[in-house]
């Protein structure tokens, strides 16, 4: 059991791992380079502890020891317990759940790895929006997706903000990153694997006429807010598939349009 550490210096070393943590690109860069990513939430925090990450310490404020009881009883990493004006000058935002955690990454597995077992992938495609990536991820372990494959330039899933808006989703579905891009795709192609396109145009055939088909394996990809996937992207797909609109709508925010998809893709999984 770790015995919790009262700490009232904000620069206290001690700390370091929970410094700036609204600065986005300082993280983005720092915590990979480090093997680390932050956990908000007690219930975030059991399940990424839960998925096999080890924990490097916790921040907590004092009213929060009593929840994470359990947790620090089995915590072997230090504990730190910091008055709520501290923990706002270290991190640089007011920790509203008054938990945090700084855990180690796990190397992530080949992509023929994870395809190996799965039958039903979303493929991202420079979705660089940390509540985009989050949300997707949340939908994939909800609606049965059995993987997530990312382009080189998607946001990190262990970002604070993706694992946050994701609840823990991104420690229950795996991941890989396809470094080459588009030519990864091919990957997928020899595992047996349909690529659908998800595209707002207007040529696209229909979503559910294409499941009637029911293709067996099946990877669905998926482009940035806004751009949609490139060219390059569409062109390497086998069909190009869209989600029928009403009321003049072109189409849905990535997150959203994530969700039907994968709703669509498993109600008729064989």
């Amino acid at each position: 059991m770790a015995e919790p550490v009262l700490v009232d210096d904000p620069g206290d070393p001690r700390l370091a791992d929970y410094t700036g943590l609204t600065d986005v690109e300082l993280r983005r860069r720092r915590e990979p380079a480090e093997g680390l990513f932050i956990a908000e939430g007690d219930k975030v925090i059991r399940r990424a502890l839960a998925a096999g990450h080890p924990m490097r310490s916790m921040l907590l404020s004092a009213k929060w020891t009593a929840v994470m009881a359990d947790v620090i009883a089995e915590a072997t990493a230090p504990v730190y317990v910091v008055p709520p004006d501290v923990a706002e000058q270290v991190t640089g935002y007011h920790v509203h759940r008054g938990a945090l955690a700084s855990l180690g990454r796990l190397p992530l597995p080949g992509p023929g790895a994870l395809l190996a077992r799965a039958r039903r992938v979303a493929v991202l495609e420079s979705v660089n929006d940390h509540t985009n990536t989050g949300a997707i991820f949340r939908s994939a372990a909800a609606l049965g997706m059995d993987a997530v494959l990312l382009s080189p330039d998607c946001a990190d899933p262990l970002y604070r903000r993706s694992v946050k808006v994701s609840m823990g989703a991104v420690f229950a579905v795996p991941y890989a990153r396809l470094e080459d891009w588009p030519g990864g795709l091919h990957t997928l192609r020899e595992a047996g694997f349909t690529l659908l396109a998800l595209t707002p145009d207007a040529a696209a055939a229909p979503l559910d006429e294409v499941l009637a088909a029911r293709p067996g394996r099946a990877a669905l990809l998926l482009g940035a807010e806004g751009s949609g996937l490139s060219e390059r992207a569409l062109r390497a797909a086998d069909v190009r598939t869209r989600i029928p609109m009403a009321h003049g709508v072109d189409s849905l925010n990535v997150g959203a349009a994530a969700a039907v998809a994968f709703y669509a893709l498993n109600a008729g999984r064989a």
